[in-house]
Order: C-alpha cells, then sequence, then structure tokens
C-alpha cells in the first residue's frame, strides 16, 4: 500500500530509484509563484510590530500607552507596552488563521491546493484594505480576523504545494521557498515601517495597506498555477495529473512516479475521515512530531516574539523610535542571509543537523540576554548604549540560527511526513497548531515581559533544550526520501517501530484511538 501503509518493503515504493526529472522552467515558475504564499504571512509579522510602535497609530487607538511610553521615553521598563488589547490586535489575526485552517483543509483536498491559494489572496486583500481605512478597534480587528483567514488558507496549501512539485532531491531547498518569502516579507514590512513613520499622521495607513500589494500578486500568479500532479491524482483527475507530471519533470519518463501517486491516491480514497485516520496508531509519528511538536516548539522558541515586537522591544530596551525600527530591520535581514544559508545546504546536511547544531547557539544566545538583562537593565534608567547594541547582535545572531533551522525546517519537516491520505489534514493540523502558540505567543509575550522580566528568555532558553532534544531522539532524516516513501523511516527507528505495524491485516484492523 503506498502513501500511508505499511505492506511488503518490497512493493510499490520501492521504486523511487527509478524517478527522473529535469529542473524545467515550468516548474521553477509555478513553485516561485507558489512561494509569495509566505510573503504574506511575513509582511503580517514584520507590519504589525512597527505599526504598534508609532505614535500617530497609538494616539489613535492607545492613547494610554502612548502617553505612558511618552513619559519614558528614553528608559528602561520592561512594562511600558504591556496592554492586552494592544497585544489583541496582533494576535486576533493568528487565533482567526487557526480556525480557518480548517475551512482550507476541506478546500485543499476537495479543490486542490491552487483553490486555497487563491481564497488565501483574496481574505488577505480585503482585510489589507480594511485595516488601512480603520477608524476605531473594531474595524482593526475585523480586517485582522480576514488577514488571519487568509494566512490559514495560504500557510496550509503553500508548503503542501511546494513539496508535492520539488523531485526529492531538492525538495527542501524548493519548500524552503516559502520561508524565503516569508522572510522577505518582514524586511519589507521593516524597511516600509522606518520610512512610513515618518509621515504623519496617516503613515501607519501605508504600512498596513500595503499588506494588499504581496495578495494581489498571489491572486494574479495564482491563476497561473497549475494543480499539482498529486492533488489531480487525488480528484481523480489523471490524464491531467499525468500532462502535469511530465512537464513539471521535464521528461516523458515519469511512469514510476505517476504509478506511486496513483497508489497513494487509492489509499487516500479510502480514508473516508482523515482527521480520525490521522489519530490511529500507525500514525502516531506524524502526528506527535509533524502536526503538533514541530509546529508548536517552531513557536516556543521566542522567534516570534522578537518579530512581533522588535521595535516595541527595542524601544523597551531605551532606543528610540527610529533606531527601534533599524534595529528590527537588522534582524530581519538576518533572517533573509540565514534562509538562503539553509536552503542551499540543508539537501546536504540533512534536517537533524541544523536543527541541533542551530539550537545549541539558540539557547547560548538566550542565556547570553538572560544574563545581560539581569547584570545591566535597570528599570527607569536608560540603558548604555554599548550594552544595548551587544543585546542587539546578540538578537541578530539569535535569528540567523533561527532562520536557517526552526523557522524553515518548522515548514518543510511537517509537510513532507504526511501520507497522502492525511497530507491535507496533516497540514491543517500544522497551520492549527503553529497558529494557535503563535496567537499565544502574541498575546503573552509582552505581559511576561512586564511580569518575568529578564527570566522569560531563560523559560525560553529551557524550552529550546527540551525541542533540541526532542529532536534527537524522535526525529529522523527524511533528506532526500521521496515524499511518498517517507513513512517508511518509521519502521527502521528505534521509538517508532513499535506503532508501526508491517502486516497490512493487522492494519487494516487497528481501532482508531
Amino acid at each position: 500500500m503506498a502513501g500511508g501503509g505499511f505492506g511488503d518493503e518490497g512493493g510499490s515504493l520501492k521504486r523511487a530509484h527509478l524517478y527522473e526529472y529535469r529542473i524545467t522552467n515550468y516548474f521553477i515558475f509555478a513553485c516561485l509563484v507558489a512561494a509569495t504564499g509566505g510573503s504574506l504571512f511575513g509582511y503580517d509579522l514584520g507590519v504589525s510590530g512597527g505599526v504598534t510602535s508609532m505614535d500617530d497609530f497609538l494616539k489613535d487607538f492607545f492613547p494610554e500607552i502612548y502617553k505612558r511610553k511618552q513619559a519614558h521615553l528614553h528608559e528602561t521598563d520592561y512594562c511600558k507596552y504591556d496592554n492586552q488589547l494592544l497585544t489583541l490586535f496582533t494576535s486576533s489575526l493568528y487565533f482567526a488563521g487557526l480556525v480557518s485552517t480548517f475551512g482550507a483543509s476541506y478546500v485543499t483536498r476537495q479543490k486542490g491546493r491552487r483553490a486555497s491559494i487563491l481564497v488565501g489572496a483574496v481574505s488577505f486583500f480585503l482585510g489589507g484594505v480594511i485595516n488601512a481605512a480603520a477608524v476605531n478597534i473594531g474595524m482593526l480587528i475585523i480586517g485582522r480576523i480576514l488577514l488571519g483567514a487568509g494566512i490559514g488558507f495560504g500557510n496550509q496549501a503553500v508548503p503542501l504545494y511546494l513539496s508535492e512539485m520539488a523531485p526529492a532531491k531538492h525538495r527542501g531547498a524548493v519548500n524552503q521557498l516559502f520561508q524565503f518569502t516569508t522572510c522577505m516579507g518582514i524586511l519589507i514590512a521593516n524597511l516600509i515601517n522606518y520610512k512610513t513613520d515618518k509621515i504623519h499622521p496617516w503613515g501607519w495607513r501605508l504600512s498596513l495597506g500595503l499588506a494588499t500589494v504581496p495578495a494581489t500578486l498571489m491572486f494574479v500568479g495564482g491563476l497561473a498555477l497549475p494543480e499539482t500532479p498529486n492533488s489531480l491524482v487525488e480528484q481523480g483527475k489523471l490524464e491531467e495529473a499525468k500532462r502535469v507530471l511530465i512537464k513539471v519533470r521535464g521528461t516523458p519518463n515519469v511512469e514510476a512516479e505517476f504509478a506511486d501517486l496513483i497508489e497513494a491516491s487509492e489509499a487516500a480514497r479510502a480514508i473516508k475521515h482523515p482527521f480520525r485516520n490521522l489519530l490511529q496508531r500507525k500514525n502516531r509519528p506524524q502526528l506527535v512530531l509533524g502536526a503538533i511538536g514541530i509546529p508548536a516548539f517552531q513557536q516556543l522558541t521566542g522567534m516570534n516574539s522578537i518579530l512581533f515586537y522588535a521595535p516595541v522591544m527595542f524601544q523597551t530596551l531605551g532606543f528610540g523610535s527610529g533606531a527601534s525600527l533599524i534595529s528590527s530591520a537588522l534582524t530581519s535581514g538576518m533572517l533573509v542571509i540565514a534562509t538562503l544559508v539553509s536552503m542551499a545546504l540543508v539537501d546536504r546536511f540533512g534536517r537533524r543537523a541544523f536543527f541541533l547544531e542551530a539550537g545549541t547557539e539558540m539557547f547560548c544566545y538566550m542565556i547570553a540576554v538572560a544574563i545581560t538583562l539581569a547584570l545591566k537593565f535597570g528599570e527607569g534608567e536608560k540603558l548604555p548604549q554599548a550594552i544595548g547594541w551587544f543585546l542587539v547582535i546578540i538578537i541578530c545572531l539569535f535569528v540567523f540560527a533561527y532562520g536557517r533551522s526552526w523557522g524553515p525546517l518548522g515548514w518543510l519537516v511537517p509537510s513532507e511526513v504526511f501520507p497522502l491520505e492525511t497530507r491535507s489534514a496533516g497540514q491543517s493540523m500544522v497551520v492549527c497548531v503553529n497558529l494557535l502558540f503563535t496567537a499565544l505567543i502574541a498575546q503573552c509575550f509582552l505581559v511576561s515581559l512586564c511580569h518575568l522580566k529578564y527570566g522569560i528568555f531563560l523559560v525560553f532558553a529551557g524550552l529550546i533544550f527540551i525541542m533540541s532534544s526532542f529532536i534527537f531522539f524522535l526525529l529522523p532524516e527524511t533528506k532526500r526520501v521521496p515524499i511518498e516513501e517517507v513513512y517508511l523511516l518509521w519502521k527502521d527507528h528505534w521509538f517508532w517501530k513499535r506503532y508501526v505495524e508491517d502486516d497490512d491485516e493487522k492494519d487494516s484492523k487497528m481501532p482508531t484511538i
């Protein structure tokens, strides 16, 4: 049985050595266009923190925070931005995204990956328009909800699209185009915030309204996208699927790969309730690693706290408005460079090596930030310039480590571990868990910073140690393994093999738990 089956190892899925491909212009075009979906996520990550630090925005919607900020403009104050309504402005998007991803799962499975990409683009565009025109907090929240729905659909479909279109040998680099465009969106958003901060009193409206640009690019490009061969087979469009596969692979010799897709699709059609199937014992590795562990830990690194609130955090540390926006642009630039490094090397050195090496660095950097703040960061005092820039450097190094590990791999690894029959449901779980923890971090970081002070960075250091141990013990290496053969890795893993049954008869009788 293909995909999620666990039958004879000499069966159909031992044909990977027969796969043929060439990198064609058609393939490059499809992947580049689809990857623009990451720019929606990235633009919002970058723009929201900058907007919430702009005086004009605070005057219009959060006057109490504006007064507190002005009273302590150049002083260190852990609680300067502690306001739950302000953080709700940021986190409401991610709560909306995690709800919308279940609808996205249905659209992605029944209508295709391309349909979800188009729906996400339209929703994000509408959210950008409403936010730019907002005159009260209610309009801001409605706009954020629409933006969140767009991200829910985009994050559900794009990583799947890229992984399914890519040859196994290059799947890591191709899938990381999503993270690259996310990082580019963050960088561009920070540069835009730096410019619009000088446009009074409506610069923040321009920052929020420009979200319509990546949404438009994604929609127009999406109209020209081909559907993935995997999805077309899943929908029963076999002739079109083979035609697209030949065009994407650049060779007519696709019989082996096409046969695997058909058998995986047959297994998928036998599954009437993919979410329930995901809970079965045989799918425990994918559930624990792909659907829950990795997407949750990706947010618990503390990285998105830095991305959300980099300008706010740097102002908390005593930087002025302009300096804080420059510092956040610097960190997002490091994120882009790190992603390029990961794209170039992840298919050579593997996923585990990047997770573990970068995790060690991230642990050390968080400890360094905590110690520095504990020794030098006094409430109500101006932070010495040298200490301030030391913190910026440490944070940039942390971002660089994250950007070549948990950032891109947090999307790559989940997208390649699910069999076809649970792939759309599994990706929905990935996006849902990711956005749930993103929203919780967004909602809780500023209040945690206020109450735990430098201790919040020690908490993140402890979590990074736990998640690195999780990877070390539980994740097998998936580099260069064809996406429909990844399931075979669980049979040889010291821990997961106890959950994976070889006998098809036992598999068919396995109760749902």
